[in-house]
């Protein structure tokens, strides 16, 4: 395999898992286990998450959506508490291995993300989008993953073909597509075994 290009996820691949949080949430909250990704896995979408990331919906709106969702199956969300679940923590070693794979190689990021208020921004993320040729955000291209548009426009905003790219996402759902466009795939669980995976793919280390 002739490697050109890295595209990395961001939740759940750069920064910590929102599925961590969701989880202390629904302990804390009484809800069922998994309750929320449930939510955000009915209608995938046309739901409001979908809608949010594809910039159809303010926060308001989806918040609104959301509660109605929720309580549809059953149980009482504050949408905007859902928001505030989001953040994760950046991981120092995923964040070396954009660095290193920059260095040889072509990257970006491609994240299923929603429009916040400028001044709300993670200076951390941003220099992270300093580290990469091409950042790619639903919530500004009007697409999300898994649709396959999304990963035609990652390698036309890069100039190569699909099977010449390595991407990293944590949701196996992102993954199909891409691997059916040709790329090779790696699923993040592990963050050390996704390294080793990437490492193996462009043949060179990519942590310290």
């Amino acid at each position: 395999m002739s490697v050109r290009a890295v595209v990395f996820d961001v939740g759940g691949v750069l920064t910590s898992s929102p599925f961590d949080a969701f989880a202390r949430y629904e302990r804390a909250h009484g809800l069922p286990d998994g309750f929320l990704r449930l939510v955000n896995a009915t209608n995938p979408d046309t739901n409001a998450w979908a809608r949010l990331e594809r910039r159809e919906v303010d926060l308001d709106r989806f918040a609104l959506l959301f509660e109605e969702e929720a309580r549809a199956l059953g149980h009482a969300v504050d949408g905007h508490d859902v928001l505030a679940l989001l953040a994760g923590d950046l991981r120092p070693a995923m964040v070396e291995a954009v660095r290193r794979c920059a260095e040889r190689l072509s990257t970006a990021l491609l994240t299923n993300n929603f429009v916040v208020d400028p001044a709300l921004e993670r200076a951390d993320l941003a220099e992270v989008h300093g580290l990469v040729d091409v950042v790619l955000e639903s919530s500004k291209l009007g697409v999300r993953k898994p649709d396959p548009r999304i990963y035609r426009l990652a390698c036309e905003a890069l100039g190569v073909a699909p099977d010449e790219v390595v991407f990293l996402d944590d949701l196996g759902v992102n993954l199909k597509p891409a691997r059916a466009l040709g790329m090779h795939t790696i699923k993040v669980v592990d963050p050390a075994d996704a390294l080793d995976a990437l490492a193996r793919a462009v043949g060179f280390p990519v942590t310290g």
